[in-house]
């Protein structure tokens, strides 16, 4: 039995699934001259990044290694949206933040990372939109077309009937974060054998 053909969106059919929210023609190519497609493009960056600065299971490690450079200092990648040290007992001496593009340690009052050679950090990594889950690949052309129609239709009905689309993608974004995430109502994350308290921010957070 031959397999199906799968359809997954691209950035040019995003594109013209937020221009058709404005009423827009679609088009053939992201020619970003032209001032309908670069706003739509530049939408769908926007959206794009917001959603995946969340953390979600597919964009999100937890304990990974990373090494100071030869001045000590922990640069931040161009395609990480969050960085922080791992909840382990070696990093309790250290509470770190993103700042100047490194990683700065608030109790020490300093950029420099010389009491080992490797530190464990939490990361929620940047992908390009084509890299994306298709589930968020939805989400994010739903989200982006409601934002779209808002500024530049004004219509409310239209923003309603969008919003309720754009809640239905992201009821599939946690079907799959359930489904790929292997929570336990105990708080356990992959490779750990202790308990996590309940944080309500996390709840919070969704």
């Amino acid at each position: 039995m031959p397999a199906p053909t799968t359809y997954t969106t691209t950035q040019l059919a995003a594109v013209n699934e937020i221009l058709g929210s404005v009423g827009q023609a679609p088009v053939t190519v992201l020619d970003q001259t032209n001032p309908e497609v670069a706003f739509a493009f530049t939408t769908l960056m926007d959206i794009s990044r917001e959603v995946q600065a969340e953390g979600w299971s597919f964009n999100r490690e937890y304990e990974y290694p990373i090494t100071p450079d030869s001045n000590g200092n922990i640069n931040i990648p161009a395609n990480v949206l969050q960085m922080d040290l791992s909840s382990l007992y070696e990093n309790t001496d250290h509470d770190t933040v993103i700042r100047d593009g490194r990683l700065y340690d608030k109790l020490n009052h300093s950029f420099t990372w010389t009491t080992t050679t490797t530190f464990k950090v939490d990361i929620v990594w940047y992908f390009d939109f084509d890299d994306l889950p298709q589930v968020f690949k939805d989400y994010v052309v739903a989200r982006a077309a409601t934002r779209a129609a808002t500024r530049v239709v004004g219509d409310p009905n239209l923003a309603q009937t969008l919003a309720a689309y754009e809640a239905l993608r992201r009821a599939n974004c946690m079907e799959y974060e359930c489904n790929q995430g292997d929570y336990t109502m105990f708080g356990f994350k992959k490779g750990e054998d202790f308990y996590n308290s309940y944080q309500p921010f996390k709840t919070l957070a969704r």
